[in-house]
């Protein structure tokens, strides 16, 4: 399960960046997913391949990219971009484990001027946590 403790924990400054980033995210919650899916949005699970063989996968449709390569990937401006990412309007939904790691990278998105991405508050687990309880 999870060995995180904390996100208010004041002394910690991975935690202090991780309330900055979410400052500019409009996070979506997992019981809002379909919902956005059904409006555009995509969905892009960034967790490593061990993490998902353990957790199980992600909805059908989802795309899988790996973090270390994600901004390349929907950068419309990127050589290596994916098809998929040719607008800087897209509304890229980020998923990890947890919805940590997720946070993060939908800010570096923002960064390089993809302003409508975000992430799914609570990760794949709250995801799975609210497939089995509907």
């Amino acid at each position: 399960m999870s060995t995180h403790t904390s996100v208010d924990t004041p002394h910690s400054a991975i935690d202090q960046r991780l309330r900055e980033a979410r400052v500019g995210l409009d996070r979506v919650a997992p019981a809002d997913l379909d919902r956005e899916l059904a409006e555009g949005a995509v969905l892009v699970d960034i967790r490593p391949q061990a993490q998902r063989d353990g957790e199980g996968p992600a909805p059908d449709g989802t795309l899988v990219i790996d973090r270390n390569v994600l901004e390349w990937r929907l950068d419309p401006t990127s050589d290596a971009r994916i098809d998929l990412a040719d607008d800087h309007d897209i509304r890229w939904i980020i998923l990890c484990s947890q919805g940590y790691a997720s946070s993060l990278a939908a800010a570096e998105l923002q960064g390089i001027g993809l302003h409508r991405a975000t992430d799914l508050i609570g990760g794949y687990q709250a995801l799975a946590e609210h497939w089995r309880t509907r």
